[in-house]
């Protein structure tokens, strides 16, 4: 997503427990780690990161100290100037390989509304499971990605109305929507009561 978009049920089911207030895990809690390791192997500077990324030097220090938020298509253009992967950025440093990630990466305004980055595959770069799901009234806004990027969507629970350049698409419950994200788009929950659906980013 540019982003934009994780397996054994199990772990799907888990992932979409209801949360208690004052109970909500942190969004890309291994960014800060993550990112400053990255920046130090490559012997950049905050200021030199920031000049290749085009994100600020004030953003990459408050990444690096967990005191920023940051988009996840900025999330991109930081992995992009460090020669990595999305995954690279969000897993934990515990993790073995990109085939079991859990983490998660988006959190809505909505309490059950989250997307979380379950594991990867390689593709031509790479390909992204993610699980996503939606709050009654919850949106989700993207950005255009690169033109060989592709989305496919499976709903499990709902409604998912996906607004693209071309046409609006509704996607019911045990359907699947199969589209190009060379254009920014919008996910938006058509449905009373929360949308859940399984995403593939392919790039």
């Amino acid at each position: 997503m540019q982003h934009t978009a994780q397996i054994v049920m199990s772990t799907i089911l888990h992932s979409q427990e209801p949360l208690e207030p004052g109970d909500r895990p942190d969004v890309l809690a291994h960014v800060g780690s993550n990112l400053r390791r990255l920046r130090q192997e490559r012997d950049l500077s905050q200021t030199a990161l920031a000049e290749k990324s085009g994100l600020s030097r004030r953003m990459i220090v408050g990444l690096e100290s967990g005191e920023a938020n940051i988009s996840l298509s900025s999330l991109d253009r930081l992995a992009a100037a460090l020669d990595v992967s999305f995954s690279e950025m969000v897993r934990s440093p515990d993790a073995s390989d990109n085939r079991r990630i859990g983490t998660l990466a988006w959190a809505g305004a909505h309490p059950e509304s989250r997307a979380t980055l379950l594991g990867t595959a390689p593709a031509q770069r790479e390909a992204e499971l993610w699980m996503w799901s939606l709050g009654e009234g919850e949106r989700y806004p993207a950005e255009a990605d690169a033109g060989h990027w592709h989305e496919m969507l499976f709903v499990i629970e709902g409604r998912l109305v996906v607004d693209t350049a071309e046409a609006k698409h509704v996607v019911e419950a045990g359907d699947y929507l199969i589209f190009s994200s060379a254009k920014p788009y919008v996910f938006s929950n058509g449905s009373a009561g929360k949308v859940r659906f399984v995403r593939n980013v392919v790039f």
